[in-house]
């Protein structure tokens, strides 16, 4: 179990409210969320503001101490990955804390692969042997990462939504050939900055689509320098609605892909998917 955030926006936005202090920020959630469960084992936030990924993490609770406040504050960026942990698969530590990165990629993940021990052995055999040396925790979540990095770079001209969906449904198909009722839960986000995609099975996630500038609820100001040349348009993605705005549920069993007019484009994500 974790929470996740994500953003995409075509116009560089803050996105310290949502993070910090709107009703349910991540933060928040990261102290208690609507289960009532604590995510206290790790956070990160990472964004891309010139092409090149910038990430701070840490493996001690976002609601602990100011850094994560002042980390949330810096951020101002076209594309935003957020995450705080609590731990299933692999221990509390920096090298098990996402998002994780490579190159110009992020990746974050919200559930647990099930029978990690035996479904290890599978991942890693049909891994890149470069992503198998670069794996520096012990958790599910950066296996798939590598083993989806690997899929993209053998076909980097396939479309990433049809990448992850073909990975994940691998993964799903290992779970099942060991247990045919193991319960997979893979929220995912994966972005090089440009493009993002993402995955909702077993876990809770909404998406908010803002057309236009939009003035905060909580700090009363709009969260971007806006250019009148250009529409402004954004996705907000979330384990847990953050705001008191019309957020929607991501299906269940669905992947998505944040569309170049900034639109949330969701897809099947294959029988072997289906709750």
């Amino acid at each position: 179990m974790c929470r996740l955030y994500g953003f995409r926006a075509n116009e560089p936005t803050k996105v310290e409210c949502s993070l910090v202090h709107a009703q349910n920020a991540l933060m928040a959630q990261s102290r208690l969320d609507q289960e009532g469960l604590t995510h206290g084992h790790g956070w990160g936030v990472a964004e891309h503001p010139d092409g090149v990924p910038f990430v701070e993490k840490q493996a001690w609770a976002a609601y602990h101490g100011e850094q994560f406040k002042k980390t949330a504050a810096r951020v101002y960026s076209k594309t935003v990955i957020a995450h705080v942990r609590r731990a299933t698969v692999g221990p509390p530590g920096l090298e098990n804390t996402h998002p994780f990165v490579h190159g110009i990629w992020l990746f974050a993940h919200n559930g647990t692969v099930p029978n990690f021990d035996r479904v290890r052995d599978r991942v890693i055999d049909a891994m890149d042997p470069l992503h198998r040396s670069e794996i520096h925790g012990s958790t599910d979540s950066e296996h798939v990462f590598r083993y989806l990095l690997g899929l993209w770079q053998q076909h980097p001209e396939r479309p990433l939504l049809e990448t992850l969906r073909s990975g994940l449904e691998q993964v799903i198909a290992w779970c099942h050939d060991i247990d045919s009722q193991a319960k997979v839960s893979l929220n995912v986000l994966w972005t090089d900055g440009e493009r993002m995609v993402g995955s909702r099975l077993g876990r809770t996630l909404w998406y908010l689509e803002r057309e236009g500038i939009h003035v905060c609820e909580i700090c009363c100001k709009s969260h971007v320098h806006h250019s009148p040349e250009r529409a402004y348009r954004a996705v907000e993605i979330a384990s847990e609605p953050i705001t008191h705005e019309r957020w929607l549920q991501v299906p269940d069993g669905t992947v998505f892909s944040v569309d170049p007019d900034f639109r949330l484009r969701i897809e099947p994500l294959g029988e072997r998917g289906t709750p």
